[in-house]
């Protein structure tokens, strides 16, 4: 009996992956980083199954270890696909902004054309800037359940500290314009800031410094939402 069973649930397994392998957009439309971790998901489901069916001989444990990877999976395949739909309208919105899927959260970097950027020693957001913001807080809402992580930075012109400042009033100046001005639950909102310590440019030419006075936007799904992705 436990032998058919547990052929039967092995058969599951690999339904269950071939299906979701099949007809997952993350698969489909992902970057290398962002299949690696799909892939490694479903993998490590069938690796746990054949370790709980070598370990749990004689008890209930190859049962156990089985239907837990069956379901491991598909927690992490539905917080995916979820988290791909939030990434496919922001795409959507912004064409020009960069959006990669890693793990379960959505990394926003924005070019020159569309993104968030700020003239030297300037912490107020332009007019292009509060534009882009405003497409990107129609997709936030439309998913209550994530976190937004606002990082500010600036590029080296000036002392470390009064770029640590300026980091910090630019992620400030994002954070209370998703909040005041586009009704964004602030409890979503988390604001750090870097001053000059992560530059993703060169400094020493215009156009580098240009592109690392910036804010990065990270979603993240909150509690309700892997809660939601266990009972579904």
């Amino acid at each position: 009996m436990k032998t058919i069973l547990n052929k039967i649930t092995v058969a599951l397994i690999m339904l269950v992956i071939t299906i979701n392998f099949s007809s997952c957009n993350a698969t489909k439309n992902a970057n290398n980083k962002q299949k690696g971790s799909v892939i490694g998901a479903a993998g490590g489901a069938v690796l746990g199954g054949v370790l709980g069916n070598n370990l749990g001989k004689g008890g209930k444990g190859t049962e156990g270890a089985l239907i837990g990877g069956v379901l491991g999976t598909g927690i992490g395949l539905l917080l995916g696909n979820r988290m791909d739909k939030q990434a496919q309208q922001i795409e959507s919105e912004i064409p020009g902004a960069k959006v990669e899927r890693i793990e379960d959260n959505i990394i926003i970097t924005f070019d020159e054309n569309s993104g968030v950027y700020f003239a030297t020693a300037d912490k107020f957001l332009n007019v292009k800037s509060q534009e882009t913001l405003d497409k990107l807080a129609r997709v936030i809402k439309e998913y209550p359940d994530t976190y937004i992580f606002v990082e500010g930075h600036t590029d080296n012109v000036g002392s470390a500290a009064s770029n640590l400042k300026l980091s910090q009033e630019r992620a400030n100046s994002v954070t209370r314009y998703l909040d005041y001005n586009k009704g964004i639950d602030r409890g979503r909102i988390t604001t750090s800031w870097f001053g000059e310590t992560q530059p993703v440019y060169d400094n020493s030419s215009s156009y580098g410094r240009e592109k690392n006075r910036r804010v990065n936007i990270t979603i993240k799904p909150n509690e309700k939402m892997i809660q939601d992705s266990r009972n579904n």
